[in-house]
């Protein structure tokens, strides 16, 4: 028996070392305009400025449509995980997966916790081998967008703030063309799995105002999908919050829309949820 699942687990990274081997190549050959991340990933806490104005972006789900079923993958990765190096069923690994994701937020720490995996390679297994670029293309139309509100000069930055780890996201930004229009990042970070700290903790958004230098929250807007996500930043004072919203069996998924926040159905939409941005 343990021949077999030892079999079955070198058979199963094997094949994702080779998805690995595609995605970084497919990575190295990409041409297109903000294709390359331009900003600093993990620079010096820079000095809080009272002035500063700060739009926050999500990411998965966000930048990109849920539609694309990328969450859907995501979960058939982190199910293959479960199975393979934990040997237990299918039904087994969704029900823990459940459980860890219901108690922690996160199942990687739950695994962590009661597993004790290694949480890079947990990234590197899951995240990291799914092949985004089957799915992701630039999106022009967004970076259009994204464009115009950094000519308009009425934020001072535009930040990126999710709960992957920086690989996957800096990805996605790298597919969708938009690696040259941001100027920070924070993320959920798994080298550090002591303190794997994310959305909606209070926590991970004071180490988002601390490694952006926002002073003020009265300054700062946010754009997410996560029901419970906007209602923290509605909780600390945050100027306005945008609830993207595909359709409304969304919100059973990704938690309610709460009162306060704005609600549009596409990211590109932002204009005309905050208008006065892009004047």
């Amino acid at each position: 028996m343990t021949i077999q699942f030892d079999n079955q687990e070198n058979q199963y990274k094997k094949d994702v070392q080779e998805q690995l081997r595609k995605n970084i190549e497919h990575l190295d050959s990409l041409t297109h305009p903000g294709c390359m991340i331009t900003f600093p990933v993990d620079q010096p806490l820079p000095e809080s400025d009272p002035d500063l104005k700060i739009f926050f972006f999500d990411i998965d789900n966000c930048l990109y449509s849920l539609s694309t079923k990328i969450h859907d993958l995501m979960q058939i990765s982190i199910l293959n995980y479960f199975r393979n190096t934990l040997n237990i069923s299918h039904e087994e690994a969704h029900i823990l997966h459940r459980t860890y994701y219901k108690e922690y937020g996160l199942a990687i720490r739950g695994l962590k916790l009661h597993h004790d995996v290694d949480v890079m390679e947990y990234n590197q297994l899951v995240d990291d081998s799914l092949p985004l670029q089957d799915i992701l293309k630039p999106n022009l139309k967004l970076r259009e967008m994204l464009i115009n509100l950094r000519k308009s000069k009425s934020v001072d930055k535009l930040w990126l703030f999710t709960n992957a780890y920086k690989n996957h996201a800096l990805r996605c930004i790298r597919l969708l063309g938009l690696g040259d229009l941001f100027d920070g990042i924070t993320y959920c970070d798994y080298s550090h799995p002591e303190e794997l700290i994310c959305k909606p903790n209070p926590k991970a958004f004071e180490r988002a105002k601390l490694q952006s230098g926002l002073g003020d929250w009265a300054n700062a807007w946010f754009v997410d999908d996560g029901g419970s996500n906007i209602q923290q930043g509605i909780s600390i004072g945050m100027k306005k919050c945008i609830h993207l919203v595909e359709t409304e069996n969304d919100n059973f998924i990704l938690g309610q829309t709460p009162e306060g926040s704005i609600v549009i159905n596409n990211i590109v939409d932002l204009p005309t949820a905050v208008p006065e941005l892009f004047q």
